[in-house]
């Protein structure tokens, strides 16, 4: 299936009416292969206004598309949620800030760990974020 027709799909799902700058939003974000912030799509996308990325990212997040990111940078990340997540508990999931090149990535195959609180809290995110060097970075950084 092209691109296209995937994204197309991908909005459909998610109940999100398509539009051009929604296309080349999603189109960005998946391409990228990592979390993006909102200053890296507009770096990628500068023939958009960056505050119609700003509501095109408040929309997916509202519509489960993608999710946000918080890993200790000062601006969130972005990426895309997989086809089943709902956002919900059990689709959190560990990121990995490089504190090299400042790439932050997902790794959806290990879940958050859920913690038992005390009566009375709730939980409604975890922010499981580790850091360190990504393979790239620590392939060029000197040996200890």
């Amino acid at each position: 299936m092209k691109d296209e027709e995937r994204y197309l799909s991908m909005l459909a799902r998610r109940a999100i009416q398509p539009t051009a700058i929604r296309l080349l939003v999603l189109d960005a974000l998946v391409q990228a292969r990592q979390s993006l912030s909102l200053a890296d799509l507009d770096d990628r996308l500068d023939t958009v206004d960056k505050s119609t990325i700003y509501r095109t990212l408040t929309l997916f997040l509202g519509h489960h598309l993608i999710h946000s990111i918080d890993d200790g940078t000062g601006s969130f990340k972005y990426a895309v949620c997989s086809d089943d997540c709902t956002c919900g508990m059990g689709d959190l999931h560990a990121h990995f800030h490089c504190e090299r090149c400042n790439r932050t990535f997902c790794f959806t195959n290990l879940p958050a760990p859920l913690v038992n609180l005390p009566e009375g809290f709730s939980i409604r995110s975890i922010n499981y974020v580790l850091k360190g060097l990504c393979p790239e970075c620590a392939a060029h950084a000197p040996h200890r």
